[in-house]
């Protein structure tokens, strides 16, 4: 079995049954194993440079240019062979599992072992990102586990190919095709994954604010949420106007469509005009929606910004994923925390200030996957980090916090060895 061509519940577990069986094999493959799947993998994917972009713009002439996701559907050379590299890096980190993490022996003899295993199948739920299926099964596969993807309807295409190279990859390798396995796009059989307890290990939902909230009410399977990130870039007075200027475009502007962009900028009042008169041009090269509070949305009219609204309340806590942004002006440090501390989806937070006791009471204040002082919040990746590839950011505490990788995805197993020895 490979990918599901039909739309039942009865079809679906059958199929995460024969994942579940196959992750066995991955469990078991030698740390060289791995590293050669996946070198294979990488040149793989380049070689088919042309088969992947054919069926990525099948994908993309489905959909309206101007739509958000676009950016996030794209594929071209540069990605693909980007994502070839991604691969060849996750490929040459350590394998996690097999680490012992404790050794004794106790007084009866008995000799303990503590070591790192693989979760077993991991489930992954996305949205519009193809390139999210190479790097799940990347990491995956180096980590010892078995992979269920279902992708969005929008990239249907574009996954349907990625799959049916890696199942080749891992055919060559002697390997079950059910490695790795592409769920059909059916809404209907989302609930059947959810509560596919026998056979899915973890699920982590990667996308949209609702996506994550609807795994996490509906899942009877162990959550890893990913995804939604409300990003701030907060001003202080004591900042370097022109650096704040050019961190808080970068943070916007490079590439608005993920989830480590800039969704809000709350600046101090003594230096929002300094400010504003800095991102304006900036912004408006690239026609940026700025949706702004009372104070800042005088000085933008006055300065004839012309991208120009006022700020709701539900501007504030907004994931734009757009060429958009709130703008809040604050009267001190102790208002941006509390601006922060209300709003944020708890991804990724920055300062940018002059004064090291302010930015180190940031860090310490701010509860965030990742916090940064004078500098912008899209270096929070997987890659960048050195971790190779990522899952997702993951915004909650337990198991993972930050970018989801490598490292994470392994648990824990007691190895008890004896001679006989009952306990009385």
């Amino acid at each position: 079995m490979q990918t599901i061509s039909s739309s039942s519940s009865d079809a679906l577990l059958v199929q995460l049954e024969a994942t579940h069986i196959a992750s066995g094999q991955v469990r078991t493959l030698s740390d060289a194993r791995k590293q050669a799947l996946l070198e294979r993998l990488a040149a793989h994917v380049e070689s088919a440079t042309v088969t992947i972009l054919e069926a990525n713009r099948k994908d993309l002439d489905r959909m309206d240019p101007a739509d958000p996701k676009y950016d996030r559907l794209l594929l071209d050379g540069s990605r693909l062979a980007s994502l070839a590299q991604s691969i060849r890096e996750v490929a040459a980190l350590p394998d996690p599992s097999g680490a012992v993490l404790v050794e004794r022996d106790l007084p009866n003899g008995l000799h303990l072992r503590k070591v790192s295993v693989p979760l077993g199948v991991v489930g992954v739920i996305y949205e519009s990102r193809p390139n999210v299926t190479l790097d799940v099964t990347a990491l995956c596969l180096r980590s010892g586990n078995a992979a269920v993807l279902r992708g969005g309807a929008d990239a249907f295409e574009t996954n349907t190919v990625l799959t049916q190279i890696i199942q080749t990859i891992l055919e060559q390798e002697g390997l079950s095709r059910d490695c790795v396995t592409l769920l059909p796009t059916d809404r209907e059989l989302i609930k059947t994954l959810l509560t596919a307890t026998r056979f899915v290990d973890i699920l982590i939902p990667r996308g949209s604010e609702s996506l994550i909230r609807f795994v996490r009410e509906n899942s009877l399977i162990p959550v890893i949420e990913t995804g939604a990130g409300v990003c701030h870039t907060y001003v202080h007075a004591e900042a370097n106007l022109d650096k704040a200027s050019a961190i808080v475009v970068n943070a916007k502007v490079s590439r608005p469509s993920v989830c480590n962009a800039l969704d809000t900028v709350l600046v101090d009042e003594g230096v929002a005009a300094g400010l504003l008169e800095r991102l304006g041009p900036e912004l408006q090269k690239w026609r940026v929606e700025l949706f702004a509070d009372p104070m800042s949305y005088a000085l933008l009219v006055s300065m004839g910004y012309p991208h120009l609204q006022e700020a709701r309340p539900e501007d504030y806590g907004r994931e734009f994923l757009d060429y958009k942004c709130s703008v809040k002006v604050v009267r001190n440090l102790d208002e941006a925390l509390e601006h922060i501390r209300q709003f944020s989806s708890r991804h990724s937070e920055a300062i940018v200030s002059e004064d090291a006791g302010i930015c180190r009471r940031f860090l310490e204040s701010v509860d965030a996957a990742a916090v940064y002082a004078n500098a912008s919040t899209r270096f929070t990746d997987g890659g960048v980090f050195g971790l190779g590839a990522e899952i997702g950011i993951s915004t909650q505490k337990l198991h993972a916090r930050g970018p989801f990788a490598l490292e994470k995805l392994v648990t824990e197993k007691w190895i008890v060895e004896g001679n006989g020895q009952v306990r009385g």
